[in-house]
């Protein structure tokens, strides 16, 4: 059944609850903007500033190498790079991951009209609530996060490691710390999802944190899209 939220006028004992909640954690407070998505988003740009700096860093290398390249005839090293990726296993990686902040924002949806769990069979999607979209979401990233080790080990085989070439350094460091935003991402919607079980009513509060996670999410999966673009796509244009 959805966990709703039942209180009385004036903010009395919402239903489940064993002592009183304050009506602003509950409710929130009408017409003043929530503060924690706020400073989520300013958070955010400060990390888009980071990864800004890694595609500097790439596209300085690229230049960097190519034209020693050019100069010597040999093969650019980021062409030899980029014939060693498995293209068409990293696209089914990226829509998976991609698919995921739809899920992510359907939980969303689900926990702004306070419905935390499923309200009809588990095979009836639009029953979904809060906790079964979690959930979806967490495996798809789970599976993002092991198709990415699969490719790691697949390219060390191949003779490619953060330690190889300056391609190697810049292909892992920039993937290798979305990678672990990634995994920042599934623990904290863990952290959220488990506050659904271990708190008697679904509040204003938690609410907010299922929203400032999910802007977490879409940054992530808006940051990846322009990853693969760089790394996988780009490429097949200029080599």
């Amino acid at each position: 059944m959805a966990t709703s939220v039942e209180a009385t006028a004036g903010g009395g004992l919402p239903s489940g609850a064993l002592h009183r909640i304050n009506p602003a954690r509950l409710n929130g407070v009408k017409g003043r903007p929530d503060m924690a998505p706020i400073g989520v988003m300013v958070w955010l740009a400060s990390d888009l500033m980071f990864f800004a700096g890694l595609f500097a860093a790439y596209f300085t290398i690229q230049n960097v190498t190519d034209a020693q390249a050019a100069a010597t005839g040999a093969m650019p090293l980021f062409e030899w790079g980029h014939s060693l990726q498995n293209l068409p296993f990293s696209v089914v990686n990226t829509t998976i991951l991609v698919a995921s902040s739809f899920t992510c924002q359907m939980a969303v949806f689900a926990a702004h009209r306070r419905q935390v769990s499923r309200v009809g069979s588990l095979v009836n999607i639009g029953s979904w609530g809060m906790r079964e979209w979690w959930v979806l979401t967490i495996v798809m990233g789970s599976v993002f996060i092991g198709g990415q080790v699969y490719e790691y080990a697949t390219l060390f085989s191949e003779g490619l490691a953060i330690y190889t070439n300056a391609y190697g350094s810049v292909f892992y460091l920039a993937t290798g710390f979305h990678g672990i935003h990634v995994l920042g991402g599934i623990i904290a919607m863990m952290f959220v999802l488990g506050r659904t079980y271990m708190a008697q009513t679904f509040t204003h509060e938690q609410y907010v944190s299922t929203e400032c996670v999910s802007y977490y999410w879409h940054f992530v999966d808006v940051v990846w899209v322009a990853l693969f673009s760089v790394i996988y796509i780009l490429p097949l244009f200029i080599y």
